[in-house]
């Protein structure tokens, strides 16, 4: 097993294919600034000077505070809402809806580049009345520049929470600006989690374990500096994939004459472009054709950007069960405590998870639930089909959200089972451990116990040895021919009798010994001398019986 696995990136990118930056991770959001109804937005309760009477450029180039008078000049800089635009040329895509509920081939085909020397070329076009037999127009802006940001707000009149949210990725969803028989205008604001390719060229796919590469690795597992952080991407490295945080961010404005949707795409996400063609496809769908013929309600359209959602979701999980499945496989290959970084690592970002689908849940429910004042100048007839349609298709999204719920749960509760797998492994290899450890100690302390038999052997002897040798008489024979007293039969009655004693001693002392029974009482054991010969003599009778 290698000490290298595949974890989140410390930095902010990761490199993908032919060196180019994958995205890193995406900002905390505060959640706080997110919706018209905070009566302070983006306000700093220290530092904010009272609120400035200034006049506001009344053009475009004043938007937001020419539209939003509360958006003095220091709110906007701490919204970051145009700090955060690139520079360079902005490409718009456009499909337009025609009223009987097909595509416009001519208006999906082209691009429109708003370099910065072509603004007033731009603003005129923004302006150009739309032709009456359209009614919807979906707006695609890639790397939209400060200038076409103030321009698009100040022409659709968006809440400046729109860009604000999108800007710091917040997840919202409001209404505004409702009045019957005319329009209003819905935001939503979605983060969600997409597989995109990682570092390698090859195509991802589901290798054997034994075939899978774990040398590939940002950084080692030993790694002191690592943390666990739900924000970032989670590479997915054994299948080339990194799975990141995208961002779904619409803003339409329902209308009874035409309707807009506008989205904001960040940098390294799902691009203007890809979006636009998917979009674009749904006319291809027959079931998706009859019901825009069918249904007057331009938030129809709505459904289908979040069916994009969906889908990267379903994707999503399908490519985590397969990483979890590998993991699995190196647990039970190996039993390397450090695996379980790795897990932990996977189980928080399908923690975080769970929050993101039920905003993505949220947000399905609030188009459902949010009535489009422009169906009132329709027929009776006309706005309650409208309403199933919408209604049954959301629906439809929100069984298929319940599906991907549970698939997250299955892979939680799969993650910890493989958890407890790991650590039950490495118990158990530390049981083994100890067991040896013990054998050892055992070994260890019959040794010692022998060394102890021995000393208990010489130690009456060497008393009595020492004993005899005292220089206080010496032991020779007296003048008139009498024998010692100390002589060698002597010391030998001597020191047997005291060796025995002290064998009986030790014996009797002890409470647990194979000389006598458990549990017996002090005098039972004081006695073991007679009870074990009668013990033996016994037990040999009764085999001899027995044979």
């Amino acid at each position: 097993m290698s000490s290298t696995l595949a974890v989140p990136f410390a930095r902010s990118t990761v490199y993908g294919r032919n060196g180019h930056d994958m995205p890193g991770r995406s900002p905390a959001p505060t959640y706080r600034h997110a919706t018209p109804s905070g009566p302070w937005p983006w306000m700093d309760f220290d530092v904010d000077p009272p609120s400035s009477s200034s006049e506001a450029d009344q053009s475009w180039k004043g938007y937001p505070q020419n539209l939003f008078g509360n958006w003095t000049p220091d709110r906007v800089e701490r919204s970051k809402m145009l700090i955060s635009c690139p520079s360079g040329t902005c490409k718009i895509y456009t499909i337009d809806v025609i009223k009987n509920g097909t595509f416009d081939g001519d208006m999906a085909s082209r691009v429109l580049n708003v370099p910065a020397t072509g603004l007033d070329e731009f603003w005129e076009h923004v302006n150009v009345k739309r032709p009456e037999n359209v009614r919807l127009r979906a707006i695609f802006v890639d790397n939209m520049t400060v200038e076409v940001l103030k321009m698009l707000g100040t022409r659709y009149n968006i809440e400046p929470f729109f860009f604000s949210s999108s800007m710091n990725w917040i997840p919202s969803r409001y209404q505004e600006a409702e009045k019957d028989n005319v329009g209003d205008h819905i935001t939503i604001v979605l983060p969600f989690v997409r597989a995109k390719e990682g570092r390698k060229s090859r195509p991802a796919s589901l290798l054997s374990s034994s075939t899978l590469p774990t040398t590939h690795g940002p950084a080692p597992l030993e790694d002191s500096n690592q943390i666990i952080d739900t924000q970032a991407s989670l590479p997915l490295l054994p299948f080339d994939l990194v799975l990141v945080q995208d961002l779904l961010a619409v803003h339409m404005v329902r209308h009874v004459e035409s309707s807009s949707i506008i989205s904001y795409h960040p940098h390294q996400r799902t691009s203007a472009r890809r979006l636009h063609s998917l979009i674009q496809r749904t006319s291809n769908s027959v079931y998706w054709s009859k019901m825009l013929k069918a249904s007057s309600d331009p938030t129809l359209l709505l459904l289908a950007y979040l069916w994009y959602v969906l889908y990267a979701w379903d994707v999503t999980f399908e490519k985590l069960y397969e990483y979890i499945t590998w993991l699995e496989t190196q647990v039970l290959n190996t039993n390397d405590i450090r695996l379980t970084r790795q897990l932990h690592i996977v189980q928080a970002h399908l923690l975080y998870y769970r929050s993101l689908l039920q905003a993505f849940r949220k947000s399905v429910e609030f188009v459902r639930d949010t009535r489009n004042p422009a169906v009132s100048a329709f027929g009776k007839q006309e706005q309650k089909e409208s309403a199933q349609t919408l209604e049954r298709e959301a629906n439809n999204l929100l069984s298929e959200i319940s599906r991907l719920e549970s698939q997250r749960m299955i892979q939680s509760d799969r993650l910890r089972n493989v958890m407890d797998l790991a650590f039950a492994s490495v118990n158990i290899d530390d049981s083994r451990y100890t067991k040896r450890l013990t054998e050892a100690t055992v070994r260890d302390s019959a040794a010692m116990k022998q060394i102890s038999y021995l000393t208990m052997v010489f130690l009456p002897a060497s008393f009595t040895a020492t004993l005899f040798g005292m220089n206080v008489r010496e032991f020779i024979g007296a003048p008139n021919g009498v024998t010692a007293p100390e002589t060698l039969p002597r010391y030998v009655a001597v020191t047997l009798t005291l060796t025995t004693f002290t064998a009986w001693l030790v014996i009797a002392l002890q409470p647990h010994s194979s000389f006598h029974p458990p549990g017996c009482s002090r005098w039972r054991r004081f006695g073991w001398p007679i009870f074990f010969v009668w013990y033996k003599l016994t037990s040999r009778e009764a085999s001899e019986k027995h044979v």
